[in-house]
């Protein structure tokens, strides 16, 4: 029986959407024709990697041989690229080095040009792609009736598709920028700093992205300049006397140092399998124990790892785990804190030797992303409140030369880090800029008022509300993302306390979590529990309630494939 050719839309043209028609591409099925919407000109790059998103200072924190394989290696494309797209950072074909991290337009470039490859590829194996570009999709109807999706183009035209995947990228939410003077929801896209300021900036947050703002409003107020030891200084502009940044932090530490990974890709043939988490859901009731995988996918790799290591940690929970890595952390100076690990990773760099305990925490977390929708609601507070603070600070991997820059400004006294606790406060000013309320370390109430604030908590996990395709949340074909109590009688207490997010439904208490509910294979999953068989989302910033790691290509890698998998499946039933 010969196949219906099967019309399938991309929805967003980035990171995400390339690995997507890669996995299309590679499933070899020619009955279907592939149409990619990208309401930018630039395909590939997305927004990290764009002008949305980088300017020329912006680095990655991924090296080239952590890349996933697109088309062709990073060192084939600057072997054969222009030297004019290279010139501007200062990288040939002879110095170029597959183990240091790339500028980010340079690297968005990479994309581009693979994603083009792609296009060559797919249409020389007699596939049909058509690619619309500066084209926005402004909703998208689910017809069930006729197995099909609607995709609303531009407000206007309507086409069918037999199925859709919404690969849309980062959203960072405008809510005061634009009203209040001063007052930034993001520093993207960076340009927007490009700012010489006389006054202190205010930053909240203190991960990757509150180093990018560093980085750009630096380079306004500033330069830097290599001194005879090798550390950058820094050299104010005329004009910016009392500039200085400020970040806020609520454990008032700056994210771990990168260092030399021993596995790039972050596999291991030690984790769990599917078929083990399968087995022991069925065992636990359904759900997935936090403890088991900490376990597992965690403390058991140190068995061959590092011995001694294990013997430290084999008995500790997550909580007394947590407690002892945080105290150390917490217990230094943020600063001296950075020079010394800057010192590790130097050394682990040279070396080409891991620091063990720090690359198996980024093992976990990308492990333990996928089955995290099966966690009872129990254990996902545990892992919001303990467990995910910890990777986070110490799976950002900062780049050393971010690193370099961030010690030349605090030596300058032009970078401070401020710990503002759990709970914290801003007030917007009547003549612009803000006022931050927050309680020391001593837990005495403080406040600073500042002209400028950023906002730099890194990207949002938008709610189920948020979802911007509109027909979609008034039909009912999205739900929110929840999660079960194992105990009624705790989620009682918790709901009884006005526990945030703790809601009753249907007799039983929930966790509400981020976004909206999605399948393994990332399909939209409707009222009904179901996967919806012609929706598929991978958009980080809707998903992160029950992705609450998402680690940019590996994430792309790793989602596309789940969803090519599964329209495998279809097809195949479909030719039966």
């Amino acid at each position: 029986m010969e196949t219906e050719n099967r019309r399938i839309a991309i929805l967003g043209a980035g990171p995400s959407g390339m690995f997507m028609f890669k996995r299309l591409i590679e499933s070899g099925d020619k009955n279907i024709t592939i149409e990619i919407f990208e309401r930018k000109s630039q395909v590939g790059a997305g927004m990290p990697y764009s002008s949305e998103g980088a300017n020329r200072e912006h680095i990655t924190n991924v090296s080239a041989n952590e890349i996933p394989t697109i088309v062709t290696s990073m060192q084939d494309w600057v072997d054969t690229v222009d030297n004019a797209v290279l010139q501007p950072y200062h990288i040939t074909s002879r110095n170029f080095n597959e183990y240091k991290v790339l500028p980010r337009l340079l690297f968005g470039k990479y994309l581009e040009s693979q994603f083009g490859l792609l296009c060559d590829k797919a249409r020389a194996a007699g596939f049909t792609v058509v690619l619309h570009l500066g084209t926005s999709v402004t909703d998208i109807i689910d017809r069930p009736e006729l197995q099909q999706v609607l995709i609303e183009i531009e407000g206007e035209q309507v086409e069918p598709f037999d199925a859709a995947i919404i690969c849309t990228g980062h959203n960072w939410p405008k809510k005061h920028e634009g009203n209040v003077p001063g007052y930034f929801d993001s520093p993207y896209p960076p340009a927007k700093l490009k700012l010489e300021l006389n006054h202190a900036v205010a930053i909240r947050g203190s991960s990757l992205t509150a180093i990018d703002a560093i980085r750009t409003l630096a380079r306004s107020n500033e330069k830097f300049v290599e001194g005879s030891d090798g550390m950058l200084q820094y050299i104010p502009l005329k004009g910016t006397k009392r500039f200085k940044m400020v970040m806020h932090s609520r454990n008032g530490l700056l994210p771990a140092v990168r260092f030399h990974l021993e596995d790039s890709h972050l596999q291991n043939d030690s984790l769990l399998t599917p078929e083990e988490i399968e087995q022991h859901k069925r065992e636990n009731n359904g759900f997935l124990s936090l403890d088991f995988i900490f376990e597992k996918d965690y403390k058991d790799l140190f068995k061959e790892k590092d011995a001694d290591f294990y013997e430290r940690i084999r008995d500790l929970s997550i909580e007394e785990y947590v407690d002892l890595v945080m105290g150390f952390r917490e217990n230094a100076d943020p600063f001296e804190l950075l020079r010394r690990e800057y010192a590790e990773a130097e050394q682990s760099i040279q070396k080409r030797e891991s620091v063990y305990w720090k690359e198996l925490l980024a093992v976990l977390s990308f492990a333990m992303n996928y089955p995290a929708k099966y966690l009872s609601a129990e254990d996902m507070l545990r892992l919001q409140k303990k467990l995910m603070p910890l990777i986070s600070v110490v799976i950002a991997f900062v780049p050393q030369t971010s690193c370099r820059e961030l010690l030349a400004l605090h030596n300058a006294r032009k970078l401070e880090i401020v710990s503002v606790g759990q709970e914290s406060d801003i007030e917007i000013n009547d003549n612009g800029g803000i006022t931050y309320y927050y309680c020391n370390e001593d837990d005495k109430e403080c406040s600073a008022s500042f002209k400028t604030f950023v906002d730099c908590v890194g990207q949002p996990h938008l709610s189920f509300e948020d979802f911007p395709f509109k027909s979609l949340l008034s039909g009912e074909v999205i739900t929110p993302a929840t999660l079960h109590f194992r105990s009624d009688a705790e989620g009682e207490k918790l709901f009884n306390d006005k526990t945030k997010n703790v809601k009753k439904e249907e007799g039983h208490y929930v966790l509400k979590v981020p976004g909206i509910s999605i399948n393994d294979n990332f399909q939209i999953v409707g009222p009904d529990s179901a996967g919806n068989e012609r929706l598929f989302v991978m958009a980080v910033p809707y998903i992160g309630g029950f992705n609450p790691d998402y680690s940019g290509l590996d994430f792309c890698e790793e989602a596309s494939l789940r969803i090519a998998g599964h329209l495998e499946q279809q097809s195949k039933k479909i030719s039966v």
